[in-house]
C-alpha cells in the first residue's frame, strides 16, 4: 500500500489518518524523515515490534530508536530528562539529532535491547511530526534497510527490499548524505554515539557558548 504525499489539506489528512489506523493495527511501514526512510511501527507492541526486526534482519541485541510527534511524547518513553539534555534539545531540536536518555519502565525488550535507556528524536520534518501526532504516540524511527545494507532513499527502493511491508508514504527521494548524530547524555556528560548530519564538535561548542 503506497501512499502519495499531496499539499492537499484533505487528501493529508486521509493519509495522516490511514497511516495512524494501520499503525494501531500493528502493521509496520515506511516513512519520510529528515534524513533517510525510517520503518516506524507501534513501540509499545511485541506484535509489532518483532514483524519490524524480521523486516529488517536485525539483531535483537540492537535498540530502536524513537521519533517523537511533540515534546511532550518524551513522557511517555523516557524516565527523566536530564538537565543537560533539556539545553541540547533546546539547541537543536527539531534536527537531526537522536538523543539516548534513560528510559521509563516497562518499554518492550525489543524497543530497548534490555538497555536502560532509549534513544529519541524530535524531527525537523513536519510530515515525520504529522504521522506521529496523529498516531498519538511516538513511532520507531529505525532506518529503512536490511540491517548491513545502505538506507533506502525512495519508495521503489524500499518496495525491492520489503516487498511485504504493510505500507509506504511516499514523500519523494530523499537527497540526506547522513543519517541523525546521536548522543548519550545525563546530566553531568554528553557522548558521541553516532557521528551524523550535525558534527559533535558543533553540538560542545554550542553547548559551552550556552553555558552561563
Amino acid at each position: 500500500m503506497i501512499f502519495k504525499v499531496s499539499k492537499d489539506p484533505q487528501k493529508l489528512k486521509y493519509l495522516l489518518n490511514r497511516v495512524a489506523a494501520l499503525l494501531r493495527d500493528y502493521k509496520v511501514g515506511a516513512i519520510p524523515t529528515e534524513t533517510f526512510y525510517a520503518l516506524a511501527c507501534d513501540p509499545f507492541s511485541e506484535i509489532a515490534l518483532e514483524r519490524l526486526f524480521n523486516l529488517k534482519k536485525r539483531s535483537p541485541d540492537k535498540p530502536i530508536l524513537l521519533l517523537l510527534g511533540k515534546m511532550e511524547d518524551l513522557s511517555l518513553v523516557v524516565a527523566e530528562v536530564p538537565e543537560l539534555a533539556k539545553r541540547v534539545m533546546e539547541l537543536f531540536w527539531p534536527g537531526p539529532l537522536t538523543i539516548v536518555m534513560p528510559a521509563k519502565r516497562g518499554l518492550p525488550q525489543l524497543l530497548t535491547a534490555g538497555l536502560n535507556t532509549i534513544g529519541v528524536r524530535l524531527s525537523p520534518c513536519e510530515l515525520t511530526r504529522q504521522i506521529a501526532l496523529a498516531f498519538g504516540k511516538p513511532v520507531t524511527g529505525t532506518s529503512a534497510n536490511i540491517s548491513g545494507y545502505p538506507p533506502c532513499r525512495e519508495a521503489e527502493e524500499i518496495l525491492r527490499f520489503f516487498p511485504n511491508i504493510d505500507f509506504v508514504v511516499d514523500g519523494g527521494r530523499s537527497e540526506a548524505t547522513l543519517p541523525s548524530t546521536v548522543v548519550e547524555i545525563n546530566d553531568k556528560e554528553i557522548k558521541l554515539v553516532r557521528e551524523g548530519a550535525i558534527p559533535f564538535r558543533e553540538i560542545l561548542a554550542k553547548i559551552e557558548g550556552d553555558s552561563p
